[in-house]
């Protein structure tokens, strides 16, 4: 999750990697995917500077869906169960100039709490830390389920003088909603650049956001400077029945994990679960790509998922593994899309929602099988009813859209609930010839009846 990256167009120009072979040597497209049933899908912006969705639905009522994107910090809600959206007031920093990288999640209670990043200027391209300038990573509450927020931004951790401090960046909250010990707490981890290194930080609250835990290291092996490869980075975290805190990241060619059994007060030493290709890599006709991975749990049975993307079959693949023993071991990795691989097509930018009602893992990623040319993406849904076992793929959307060489974001959103599935992303407008301009939007999938 880098906000940053859009704010300054000169500092998305990246090289692309070639496409691995040209259209004439490249598999015959795959069979067209059957639609995502009772598909709905709604555009939350206008066109204009937006990437980066994350959504949330209300476990007390869902009906209740909030969707926060960026640039600044922004929130659309639903109190209708998606059909109608609403832009909330006052969620952008007013301390800082440039607040995103947002992440949004519901608590116990039904009150939603959005996770951003502000500062006011960037540091050296990629090696942030280097002349950066204050900033923090910082929580605002709606207690009335999105619709209105606080006023006030509460700081999990600020850096209010520059130059040399360190950068803060990728934020990823989540809350216990067991009946545990725990139950209610909020917990939050990001990746903190400095100029010699990158570390996991992790913060704790036990007052629904209000206030925070001083903030804890929780990656045993340290990354290098840079966001470019090396970093440890792409925080994710989910919470199982019993109130255990599971954390992961990319690390390297490989996804570190840990643990913690006191809300968050403290943690395993990490360690590395599972082999990859590198998590950081380019994808033809966009600004940057990455598979850093996602994390759910099954709230009925504790099973536990992390999915990623990476391009050890050539073209950029999702994949899934599961453990059943609280992360001492881990599946195989399955290949989440269906398309025929080594088709020279690719699926990234994916992310991960297990419905806490039914268990099913549903997964939502931008996919290339139709366009031999690899450069044309539509929306798909990927669902898993057997335990991560296998993934029946679902079109979300149908209408291809090119990148255009534009940055879409490094990543997009999904949550479900009673097998009604939401997701949120990014699409460049197919007529939209200015770059740096692009829509968010926002599908509803309906698994709920034997009907639809």
């Amino acid at each position: 999750m880098r906000s940053f990256s859009l704010l300054f167009p000169l500092l998305l120009l990246a090289t692309h990697l070639a496409l691995a072979g040209s259209s004439a040597n490249a598999s015959s497209a795959a069979p067209s995917l059957a639609p995502a049933p009772g598909a709905r899908i709604s555009d939350v912006t206008k066109t204009g500077y937006f990437t980066e969705p994350s959504i949330a639905v209300d476990p007390n009522n869902p009906q209740h869906v909030v969707v926060a994107y960026q640039v600044p910090t922004s929130v659309v809600w639903s109190q209708d169960g998606g059909r109608d959206w609403k832009k909330a007031d006052g969620t952008a920093s007013k301390e800082y100039k440039v607040s995103g990288d947002v992440s949004i999640a519901y608590d116990t209670k039904g009150s939603a709490i959005l996770a951003y990043l502000a500062f006011d200027k960037l540091g050296t391209f990629n090696y942030w830390a280097h002349n950066a300038t204050r900033n923090g990573l910082f929580v605002r509450r709606s207690l009335d389920g999105g619709k209105t927020w606080e006023a006030q931004e509460r700081a999990v951790v600020s850096h209010p003088s520059d130059p040399g401090i360190p950068f803060e960046d990728k934020p990823y909250v989540f809350a216990d909603l067991t009946h545990g010990a725990h139950a209610g707490n909020v917990y939050i981890g990001w990746t903190e650049f400095s100029l010699t290194k990158t570390i996991i930080l992790f913060a704790h609250s036990s007052d629904g956001g209000a206030s925070w835990a001083v903030p804890l290291e929780i990656s045993t092996h340290e990354g290098l400077p840079r966001d470019d490869n090396g970093a440890v980075e792409g925080f994710t975290g989910a919470v199982a029945p019993d109130g255990t805190v599971y954390a992961a990241w990319a690390d390297g060619n490989g996804i570190a994990f840990t643990s913690s059994h006191d809300g968050g007060e403290s943690f395993a030493p990490s360690h590395s679960i599972i082999s990859t290709a590198p998590l950081y890599f380019g994808v033809a006709d966009t600004a940057r790509c990455n598979g850093f991975p996602q994390m759910g749990v099954d709230a009925r049975s504790g099973l536990l998922y992390l999915i990623w993307s990476d391009y050890r079959n050539g073209g950029v693949n999702v994949f899934a593994s599961t453990s059943s023993n609280g992360g001492e071991t881990w599946s195989d990795a399955v290949r989440v899309n269906s398309n025929p691989p080594h088709d020279g097509t690719d699926q990234f930018t994916q992310w991960l929602a297990v419905d806490p009602a039914s268990g099913a893992a549903n997964v939502i990623f931008y996919d290339r099988r139709n366009d031999a040319e690899n450069k044309n993406a539509t929306v798909t849904l990927a669902r898993s009813t057997d335990g991560g076992k296998t993934f029946a793929n679902y079109a979300w959307t149908t209408s291809g859209f090119a990148g255009k060489g534009d940055f879409i974001g490094d990543y997009i959103g999904i949550a479900a609930n009673g097998d009604r599935v939401f997701g949120a992303w990014t699409e460049k407008p197919s007529k939209e010839k200015h770059k740096h301009k692009t829509v968010v939007r926002v599908g509803l999938a309906d698994f709920s009846s034997p009907s639809k």
